[in-house]
C-alpha cells in the first residue's frame, strides 16, 4: 500500500466526495552510490552554511525566497497551506472534456484516488457518470507546493487523478519542418495500403504486464559480470542508413512476407486475402506465445518509454 500523499475532497459543484491521494509510480531504477575514484569510498552529500563553512543539521533548513532587494523570506510548512487552505485539501473540479480531446502529451504523472471516511457513495457516482459519457473531468488540485491542472478519469472501478502539463510547459510543434501532406512526402498508395496491413498484422491486446525496461536486466547481468571479473568489449556502433530513397513498398512487403511464413499474396487485394490470412496469424500468435514464454523467463519484454 503506497503512502497517503493528500487528504481532502473532489469538489463537483455542490458536492463534496472526500478523498485520499496515492502516487501511481514506483520507480524501479538501480541504485547507484557516488565513489571516490582513487579508493573507491562513497562520496557523501554534506549541507554547509555558504557564510561560515559550517555543516548544516537538517532539521536547522527551512525553504526561503529571494527577494528582489537580496533580502529572504522563510516559509514553515505551515505557510505553503496558509496561502490557500482550500486549494491544498481540493481536487477542484472546473468542467469536463471529451477523453479524446486532450492530447496525451500532456499527460504528466498519474495519482490514485481513494474514497475517504463516508466518500464511497459519491466517489462510485462519479466514477460511474465519467465511464458512461466517456467524460474528462479537468481539475485544479495542489500537490506538495505547486497547484497542478490535472485531469480526473473513471478506469475499472477506479479514479485515476494524473496531473497535466501546462500549455506553456510544452515546445510549440509549429518549429519543426514536418510534411503537410502524403503527397508532399511522395507516399504512394500501395505503401500506404500495405502499411495499414501490417499494422493490422502487428495488431495485439494491451497487456503491461508483458513489458519491463530490458535495460536494466541487461545493465544487471553486466554488474554482475563484471564483479566476477569479467569483461565486455565495446560493440561497434552501427551505421544509419543515410540512403536518400527508401524502397519503403520493398520494405513493407518484405516485412508483411515475413510476419505470414513468406505468403507471396502479402502485397495483394484485401478482399482476396482474408481467406489465405487466417492461417498465417495462428501461426503469428503461436510465434507471440511462444515470445511472451520465453520473456517469462528470461525477460526479454520491452517496458514504455516516456
Amino acid at each position: 500500500m503506497p503512502r497517503e500523499l493528500w487528504k481532502g475532497a473532489i469538489l463537483f459543484g455542490l458536492v463534496q466526495i472526500p478523498v485520499s491521494l496515492y502516487p501511481a509510480e514506483q520507480s524501479e531504477e538501480l541504485s547507484f552510490t557516488m565513489l571516490d575514484r582513487r579508493d573507491l569510498q562513497p562520496v557523501g552529500y554534506k549541507r554547509y552554511n555558504k557564510g561560515t563553512g559550517d555543516e548544516v543539521p537538517f532539521d536547522q533548513i527551512v525553504k526561503g525566497y529571494e527577494m528582489d532587494d537580496g533580502r529572504y523570506v522563510t516559509l514553515e510548512k505551515e505557510d505553503f497551506k496558509k496561502a490557500n487552505v482550500e486549494a491544498t485539501q481540493t481536487v477542484e473540479i472546473v468542467g469536463f472534456v471529451d477523453g479524446k480531446e486532450i492530447a496525451p502529451y500532456f499527460f504528466e504523472s498519474p495519482y490514485f484516488l481513494a474514497p475517504g471516511k463516508h466518500g464511497e457513495k459519491g466517489y462510485a457516482l462519479l466514477r460511474e457518470v465519467l465511464e458512461r459519457t466517456g467524460k474528462i473531468a479537468v481539475a485544479n488540485v495542489v500537490i506538495r507546493t505547486r497547484q497542478h491542472i490535472a485531469a480526473v478519469y473513471a478506469f475499472d472501478k477506479y479514479l485515476i487523478l494524473d496531473t497535466l502539463r501546462y500549455a506553456n510547459e510544452l515546445r510549440d510543434p509549429r518549429e519543426l519542418k514536418v510534411p503537410d501532406s502524403l503527397k508532399d512526402a511522395n507516399v504512394k498508395p500501395n505503401e500506404l495500403t500495405m502499411a495499414e496491413r501490417l499494422i493490422d498484422d502487428m495488431a495485439i491486446k494491451w497487456d503491461p504486464t508483458q513489458f519491463h525496461d530490458t535495460y536494466r536486466d541487461d545493465l544487471l547481468e553486466m554488474i554482475h559480470e563484471k564483479a566476477k571479473g569479467k569483461t565486455r568489449e565495446l560493440p561497434k556502433a552501427k551505421r544509419s542508413s543515410e540512403a536518400e530513397v527508401i524502397d519503403f513498398a520493398s520494405l513493407l512487403e518484405q516485412s508483411l512476407k515475413a510476419r505470414r511464413g513468406g505468403s507471396a499474396e502479402a502485397a495483394n487485394d484485401e478482399d482476396g486475402d482474408k481467406g489465405a490470412r487466417r492461417e498465417p496469424r495462428k501461426r503469428a500468435a503461436a510465434k507471440t506465445t511462444k515470445r511472451k514464454a520465453a520473456a517469462s523467463k528470461g525477460g526479454t519484454s520491452h517496458r514504455r518509454a516516456a
